[in-house]
């Protein structure tokens, strides 16, 4: 199960292709070292993406990757039900668009339909992968995982990083949310925070007193220290008003309608051809983008883009329909 859930959308790769040449050989190679308690992680290939800042990955053996989506698998349903409701990043049935139309709904409530002023604070923790205490977070899983073989492999996978947490591996996201959900745990049941929403180390806390919001700073950022030996990212802690715009995941929320990040828009009108349209157009279906999407077609695509789109029929039928407010999951 763990080797069909890991070869999805990689069986291309010439090193999965590789492994998959002797699959029942290196499958059962594995298995006989975690039996015997010899098995040894492999070293990284590191690599630079841009998605869009630069981030640093590092990429496991396929063996060692095919391992962590077991680990995941028996992990997740165990801490995953710990998690508070409002964590969004890496787990079923969340993800980012889930986590802004919840945000909308939070701010409606809060504002009384709009209506009232609020406040949002939003905060960034500082390298937040790079500064995971391997000791801390090994601590939290021990808490719940009391198999003394399993800890074993935890251990290997979490410690095969010399320090912090690999992005790369699947693993991570979960270790994360771990983490993580110390904080969640505080925010909502020690500070009482009603409207807190959480993906991955971007959080967003709103109320209706701005002098409340910005003494949370202060809290947060010490619990953080003490607890977990993390920091709020100083450049990154905003304090906004409603109105003015709320900017979380690439979009920007506002009383009555979604919008697109400036820098979202620039990188999709930079970027954008005819091989990956649908997928840009996945995002600007989720907010206002009809006049994005207009300019999109008319200065790059023109007549191509309305062929593939189903002829003229269905891109009137787009134009129609493809830009409605009820897509953004309201």
């Amino acid at each position: 199960m763990a080797w069909r859930e890991f070869r999805k959308g990689k069986r291309n790769k010439s090193d999965v292709q590789s492994f998959e040449f002797n699959l029942e050989d290196n499958l059962f190679e594995l298995y006989q070292e975690l039996k015997n308690g010899t098995y040894c992680h492999s070293d990284y290939t590191a690599f630079n993406i841009c998605d869009p800042k630069l981030r640093r990955i590092h990429k496991a053996h396929v063996r060692d990757r095919v391992l962590h989506h077991a680990v995941f698998r028996i992990l997740y349903p165990i801490f995953d039900k710990s998690f508070i409701f409002d964590s969004y990043s890496c787990r079923i049935e969340k993800g980012s668009h889930r986590a802004i139309n919840r945000l909308e709904k939070f701010c409606r409530k809060s504002s009384k339909n709009n209506s009232q002023n609020i406040f949002a604070l939003k905060c960034d923790i500082k390298k937040f992968f790079d500064s995971v205490n391997q000791e801390i977070l090994l601590g939290l899983i021990k808490s719940k995982i009391n198999d003394k073989n399993a800890i074993w492999l935890i251990e290997k996978i979490i410690k095969s990083f010399s320090s912090g947490l690999p992005l790369g591996n699947v693993t991570s996201q979960l270790f994360a949310n771990i983490y993580l959900n110390e904080l969640d745990q505080f925010i909502k049941h020690k500070l009482k925070i009603k409207y807190y929403l959480r993906y991955c180390d971007d959080f967003i806390i709103l109320d209706k007193d701005r002098n409340s919001l910005e003494k949370l700073i202060y809290q947060i950022n010490a619990f953080l220290s003490n607890r977990l030996k993390l920091s709020l990212h100083s450049g990154k802690i905003a304090v906004r008003k409603y109105h003015q715009g709320i900017d979380f995941l690439g979009y920007v929320v506002l009383p009555y309608y979604r919008a697109l990040r400036t820098k979202t828009k620039k990188r999709i009108l930079r970027k954008i051809n005819s091989k990956n349209f649908q997928s840009y157009f996945g995002i600007l279906k989720h907010c206002c983008g009809y006049k994005i999407k207009e300019k999109i077609i008319n200065e790059n695509f023109g007549i191509g883009l309305r062929v593939k789109m189903g002829g003229a029929g269905g891109f009137r039928r787009w134009r129609r329909h493809g830009f409605r407010l009820s897509n953004s999951g309201k």
